[in-house]
Formats: C-alpha cells, sequence, structure tokens
C-alpha cells in the first residue's frame, strides 16, 4: 500500500478563547484521550487557552518522561473544549480523503509512538513539533476501507465500554451488599451476639514482598507467567512477571509505598516486592470480608519522614470479625459476582488484544 505525507492532509487551528464562552477545560493523556484538566487556575487569563472542536486533535510536542508515548487525542465526547497553549490543536482538511477517526487509529500504534520519540529533538526536554508531525508517512486507503477500519475498531471498543459499565455495576452491587450485611446498623460499641473486636493479625499472616526476582521479564510470555505486583496502582500493581510464586492462596495486597492503602484482591499465585503487604487469612471463608472491610477504610502509613505503611502497623490494626457463617454466606455471594467481573475482564483483553492487531494491520 502506498504511503502518504500527513501533512497533506491536515492543518493546524489557532482559534482562542477570546469572548470565554467556553468553559470545559481538559488535558490530553498518554493514553492518548481527553481528560478534565487539574491544573490550577485561579487568577488564569482563560482568553488566551486554544479552543477546539468535535474531531479536531490536539497534542503536547514535548515527549520526554511522557513513558514514551504521544499525548495526542481525537476530541469526540464534546461540542468543544478549551486546552492550555501548550498543546498545538490541528484537524484533517477534507474528511472524504482521511476520517478523522482512522488517523487516530494510526496515533495509537505503538509503532507511532517510537516513531515520534525517535524524531524528537531537543536538550532540556525533547520536543515533537509540528513540521515532524506533519513528515509522519501512513497509509490511506479509500474512504470507503477507512470507514470499515473504523468501523471493526469502534466495535470493538463499545463491547469493552458496555463490559467496563457491567463491572462498576457489579463491583456497586457487591460494596452494597458488605454495607448492608456488616455496616448499616451495626454499632462497633454494641456489637450483635456472636461478632467482636480483635485484630487483623488473629485472623490473617501479614508478610511483606522483598526484592525483585532475578529471574524476571518485563512481559508476560510461556516461562514467565507469574505476575509480579509491587506498590503501584496503575495496571492493578502489576510490576512484570516471573516463573515461580511466593503466594499460593487467596490473598489481599495493599500498597505500602506511595498511594498507602490501595487494596487489591488476589485470587491467583504470584510474588509481592517492595515491601508490599500481603494479608493472608487463616479461613478462605473470611477472604472476601476482609478485602472490603480493608477497603473501605482509612488505611495511613507511619513515619515522620516518609510515610509508610509496616507489618506491625496492620497486625495491630482493630477490625470488627463477625461470625463465620456470617462471613462464610458473604463469600458465597461474592463469589457469583467477582465470577461475573472476571469473564468481563477476560472477554476485555481478548478484545484489545483483537484491537491491537487491527492497529498493527493498518501498518500491513
Amino acid at each position: 500500500m502506498e504511503y502518504k505525507r500527513l501533512g497533506d492532509y491536515i492543518r493546524e487551528v489557532n482559534v482562542r478563547n477570546l469572548d470565554l464562552k467556553v468553559t470545559n477545560l481538559l488535558g490530553v493523556s498518554i493514553s492518548k484521550e481527553f481528560m478534565p484538566s487539574i491544573a490550577n487556575t485561579i487568577g488564569t487569563d482563560m482568553s488566551t487557552y486554544k479552543i477546539v472542536e468535535r474531531r479536531q486533535f490536539a497534542y503536547g510536542p514535548v515527549t520526554s518522561r511522557n513513558g514514551d508515548k504521544v499525548s495526542i487525542a481525537l476530541l469526540d465526547g464534546y461540542d468543544d473544549a478549551i486546552i492550555s497553549q501548550a498543546y498545538t490543536v490541528f484537524e484533517v482538511i477534507d474528511h472524504k480523503q482521511l476520517l478523522p477517526e482512522y488517523l487516530m487509529m494510526w496515533f495509537r500504534r505503538p509503532e507511532f509512538d517510537r516513531y515520534a520519540r525517535f524524531h524528537s529533538h531537543g536538550s532540556a526536554r525533547e520536543i515533537f513539533d509540528w513540521e515532524e508531525l506533519c513528515d509522519v508517512m501512513l497509509p490511506v486507503p479509500s474512504i470507503t476501507r477507512q470507514r470499515e477500519i473504523v468501523s471493526e475498531y469502534e466495535t470493538l471498543t463499545n463491547r469493552i465500554c458496555l463490559n467496563n459499565q457491567m463491572i462498576q455495576h457489579l463491583e456497586a452491587t457487591a460494596q452494597a451488599l458488605y454495607r448492608k450485611t456488616f455496616v448499616d446498623n451495626i454499632d462497633k460499641e454494641n456489637l450483635p451476639e456472636g461478632w467482636r473486636m480483635g485484630s487483623l493479625g488473629e485472623v490473617a499472616n501479614i508478610k511483606a514482598g522483598g526484592d525483585k526476582p532475578t529471574d524476571f521479564s518485563e512481559v508476560q510470555t510461556e516461562k514467565y507467567n507469574v505476575p509480579v505486583y509491587a506498590n503501584g496502582i496503575d495496571n492493578k500493581g502489576i510490576f512484570g512477571f516471573t516463573t515461580k510464586p511466593v503466594i499460593t492462596t487467596k490473598s489481599i495486597t495493599i500498597s505500602a509505598r506511595g498511594t498507602i492503602g490501595y487494596c487489591f484482591l488476589r485470587k491467583q499465585p504470584y510474588v509481592p516486592i517492595v515491601r508490599l503487604i500481603v494479608v493472608v487469612p487463616h479461613d478462605e471463608n473470611v477472604t472476601q470480608y476482609l478485602y472490603y472491610y480493608l477497603n473501605n477504610s482509612n488505611i495511613k502509613g507511619s513515619g515522620s519522614v516518609q510515610s509508610q505503611l509496616t507489618v506491625p502497623d496492620m497486625e495491630s490494626r482493630n477490625i470488627v470479625i463477625p461470625p463465620i457463617p456470617l462471613t462464610q454466606e458473604f463469600n458465597k455471594q461474592v463469589e457469583i459476582i467477582d465470577n461475573s467481573i472476571s469473564f468481563c475482564e477476560k472477554e476485555n483483553e481478548k478484545l484489545t488484544e483483537l484491537q491491537s492487531l487491527l492497529l498493527a494491520k493498518m501498518g500491513q
């Protein structure tokens, strides 16, 4: 397929918010999506901000310290928005020749990010400027074929969105069930018969993650298929993969540094590292209860210089301990919900793989 120069199909747009009519302030993430801006704009002259309209693009030319990704996105969820002057706004000149949605698919390809990083320049910070963007080469099939490709991709995207909505609904259902069973109308000072106060160390074994395994891979392979978890919250804290697990039973991990107190329920064997706290219940019937209890707790670290969470902190933590039959019944009900969530997550993994294949085929 013949490749065409992108600059022949796009043009820069520089419309300012002079009348202050547009108030929707957005930014662009490295996941290539528009997102609400968290910038402090008190006292800022918003008339200098750029307006971006539906089906127009914005990108941040700075590529250094961006995780090897270019912050670029197509506005499709709003009629218009304003963004910082630091972004470059541009549009497709003729939608009958090049669909903006097709172009956005090209920008999502990892090959584009690698190209942009390679062609970035600068000493203090690296820039992928407008001229470099215009020099990008890409295949431009017939508009009919572009629509077909975009339609295939959007079908997968819509299914992923529906699954994410279902996951949110299921998670809310499980949360409501937890509150109804263990929180609503429960007074810690006057607990029901069979309930008691105790420490987390009474009902679980608390451990801390160690060093990164020497037998390690950043990507999952047939050999390296055991997840390694650290204290991060992105991608459920996954750091990489190894060959042999350290934790082999259902457990709960709690971030001990950075975003302290972030909980995940781990159902598969794994390796914890970098002092990640691991809670292994003595009785599996309390696993789900402990997860929701801890996830709804305000867990804070200790330390004057750098706050962190320690094993003694968690072992001595006071908790409400309900009767085993009650936690057992809750465990059964939530397992059904969790299985449905897992089904949606696994389907999304397959759908995401199909999206990646579609993006890869664009360059063939």
